[in-house]
């Protein structure tokens, strides 16, 4: 099941929420460094501690003061690569990779690549929701994925991507 929230990523309640980061660990939104913030500072040492990530990958760490068990930090640019559409959804498949492998029942997405000079919220979404749904098909976990919005707008393109989806 896919659910579109428009919520505060720091309070939802879920088995882990996916927080996408440079290469460094660093947060790529104010949005992630909020969640960072939040997670409280053993999350951002066990970050910093990862060394440098590869653009797509995905890396699991506690989640802190959250109200999610872990945070799950997919690497979607480095110095080198810029936020694309083929690393969007790498890091989105290795993050969804993690979920099976800690058998996460529920798991908190954001729109990925989001923010000035990258994605748009309805490029992110195209790109995103045929993963999800695909994902969701064929995978035990998780059972529930919940993408997390800021904005009307953002809300607005993830619908119309998961309306648009096949069934």
């Amino acid at each position: 099941m896919i659910e579109i929230r428009h919520a505060d990523l720091t309070r939802v309640a879920a088995g882990a929420v996916l927080r996408s980061v440079a290469a460094d660990g660093s947060a790529v939104t104010p949005l992630m460094r909020r969640l960072e913030l939040a997670a409280g500072p053993e999350v951002a040492a066990q970050c910093q501690r990862l060394g440098e990530l590869p653009v797509g990958s995905a890396v699991i760490t506690a989640g802190g003061a959250l109200p999610a068990a872990y945070l799950i930090h997919v690497a979607v640019r480095s110095v080198d690569q810029p936020v694309t559409a083929d690393g969007v959804r790498r890091a989105l498949s290795n993050g969804l990779r993690r979920a099976v492998e800690w058998e996460i029942e529920t798991l908190a997405v954001p729109p990925l690549g989001l923010g000035a000079g990258n994605l748009d919220a309805e490029e992110a979404a195209g790109i995103m929701i045929p993963v999800l749904v695909e994902h969701l098909r064929t995978a035990r976990h998780p059972r529930e994925v919940i993408v997390v919005v800021e904005s009307d707008y953002e809300r607005e393109a993830f619908e119309r991507a998961l309306a648009a989806a096949p069934v």
